[in-house]
């Protein structure tokens, strides 16, 4: 990471705030208080009040600088060799009206004459990731990475959250995938969608084949529930004799993962933390929430603040999944097996968020014009910002070329 997120990394630990609990107002508060608390802890080991006071007013400052320039907003363009803007290519951020609601989203392609692929994210939007981690699919798509109904760019503050649910998100997506074709005079379009968004995913393409080129499902969801129970498993199994573990293991044990009962609330705190420690998580080697997710979030050039304050009240309002509970009570390998258009996995081996195993044995189960399962043996949740060479290569060689279209 930058030098400057280390910055940050202080910033973080020492005001204490997470990014569940992430807002202006908190951040400010966060600020003050704890400036008066080290201003009397520092003041009676002798450090002059006024000194102090000019200390923490300048490093308020210089946060505030930082995130400002680091927050312009505005998407990065597409430059030649001689810094001129790439002939042909786009990169912009935009929003719509669809089905009585405004959504955002970037658009970005080194070439604009290239298939159109729409990406479905997960838990929340993870656009911002490209940043330290391209996936160059701009170079063999037109990617348009939709920030789905209360996430991202399309939060709002006022959405009822009860009327988002699988349905809604199927019709958002058929939508914004029409406004695309007609945007870009193509009849068909590609999916790919990644984690909790592989769950709209298969369902979008079983209702509305007849919009898609193929299917590209990344850390595909199967059955959810029995993915956690794998992942309890795992996770128990690594901290049972680990000595720095044993609060976590008891607090694991004392909550278990059971088929037949709701997941329990600590589990659910848990995990995130708990997979990342493991490498099981986002990345293999992404061992941390705040300094892989979080800092880089606040990083971001192509957000302004206010456009990262409502990526974390987006999520902090959906927990895990904003659809969650229709997650995690389906099993898609009994309820979405045959479809009309190509299917294609992208997996990371080390992935327990959305288990690998159990996505090759859906992928057993389907039936569809052609099929490919790709495995990534350096990766865990998400093989495209991980092994990205090796996706692009994929994609190019076994999906675009066989469908004619690169």
């Amino acid at each position: 990471m930058r030098g400057n997120g280390a910055v940050l990394i202080l910033i973080t630990l020492i005001f204490n705030y997470t990014p569940a609990q992430f807002n202006q107002q908190a951040f400010i508060s966060e600020i003050s208080l704890n400036h008066i608390k080290m201003v009397i802890i520092m003041n009676k080991i002798g450090i002059p009040l006024m000194t102090l006071f000019l200390l923490f007013s300048s490093a308020t400052l210089v946060l505030l600088i930082f995130l400002l320039t680091n927050s312009t907003g505005k998407p990065e363009l597409f430059l030649d060799d001689k810094k001129n803007i790439l002939i042909n290519s786009i990169s912009e951020k935009g929003f719509i009206e669809i089905n009585g609601g405004k959504t955002g989203f970037f658009i970005k392609g080194r070439n604009i004459n290239n298939p159109v692929l729409l990406y479905l994210h997960g838990g929340m939007p993870d656009y911002f990731l490209t940043q330290d981690f391209p996936t160059g699919l701009d170079k063999i798509f037109t990617v348009v990475w939709w920030d789905q109904r209360g996430a991202g760019l399309s939060f709002n503050a006022q959405l009822d959250r009860n009327s988002v649910n699988i349905d809604s998100l199927i019709e958002d997506t058929k939508e914004i995938t029409n406004y695309l074709g007609k945007r870009f005079s193509q009849d068909k379009i590609y999916l790919m969608a990644h984690s909790g968004g592989t769950f709209p995913g298969v369902k979008v393409i079983e209702k509305y084949p007849e919009l898609y080129h193929a299917y590209i499902g990344v850390a595909q969801i199967s059955y959810q529930k029995l993915s956690e129970k794998k992942a309890y498993d795992y996770i128990t199994g690594r901290y049972r004799n680990d000595e720095k573990k044993k609060k976590i293991y008891n607090d694991l044990i004392n909550n278990p993962v059971i088929m037949t009962e709701p997941i329990p609330e600590k589990y659910s705190r848990i995990r995130d933390y708990a997979m990342h420690d493991l490498g099981i998580g986002t990345m293999h080697n992404m061992r941390n929430v705040i300094t892989g997710i979080f800092i880089p979030s606040l990083l971001f050039r192509e957000y302004s603040i206010t456009e990262k304050i409502n990526l974390w009240k987006g999520k902090a309002g959906s927990g895990i999944s904003i659809i969650w509970d229709e997650i995690i009570s389906h099993d898609l390998s009994k309820e979405n097996t045959a479809f009309k258009i190509p299917v294609y996995f992208l997996h990371g081996i080390y992935d327990y968020t959305c288990s690998y195993e159990l996505a090759k044995e859906y992928f057993d189960k389907i039936s569809a014009p052609e099929k490919g399962f790709y495995s990534f043996n350096n990766s865990a949740h998400s093989p495209i910002f991980e092994e990205p060479e090796e996706c692009v290569r994929i994609i190019k060689e076994n999906i675009l070329g066989r469908q004619g279209t690169f």
